[in-house]
């Protein structure tokens, strides 16, 4: 049996508890889940590529249904390379909904891939990485809004 293995992808500048819902969310629907930590020269990110991707590794290192990859692609090339049949994203509001409506288009005419939305939390529908970062560059607390690392002894 073929395994069933999900992209979830995203700029993720940061990482946020919305972020790792919809990654808790999607795991028990996949064999394997792929984040795939987006890199484009055009946007300007608060965080380096690096500095995401290993945020993310050390968030779940201790999954071995999570593998972290840094992409500068099509999210359907990277989809390709891992083998990933699905695209996970997140929605938080109609907005988002019709953004990821059209992606999920060209995803399946590029791709071959399907597109699995998972509808945001009511709670956390107000996490966004724009409004993190903007909690950040006032020096304002945003330890609600990125997830902890559970530590392993």
């Amino acid at each position: 049996m073929q395994q069933r293995i999900a992209l979830f992808t995203g700029s993720f500048d940061p990482f946020t508890t919305g972020h790792h819902d919809i990654v808790e969310r999607a795991l028990p629907l996949f064999d394997k889940l792929v984040i795939g930590v987006g890199i484009n020269p055009r946007k300007h990110c608060m965080f380096t590529a690096e500095q995401r991707l290993e945020a993310i590794k050390a968030l779940y290192r201790d999954n071995p249904k999570i593998e972290v990859y840094a992409y500068d692609d099509m999210a359907t090339d990277l989809a390709q390379r891992v083998g990933a049949r699905f695209i996970v994203k997140g929605v938080r509001n109609t907005a988002d909904f019709e953004y990821e409506r059209v992606q999920a288009e060209f995803n399946k005419r590029l791709g071959g891939v399907e597109t699995v939305l998972l509808y945001t939390r009511p709670e956390l529908e107000c996490v966004s990485s724009s409004a993190v970062r903007e909690l950040i560059y006032f020096n304002k607390d945003i330890s609600e809004y990125i997830p902890k690392h559970k530590q392993t002894r």
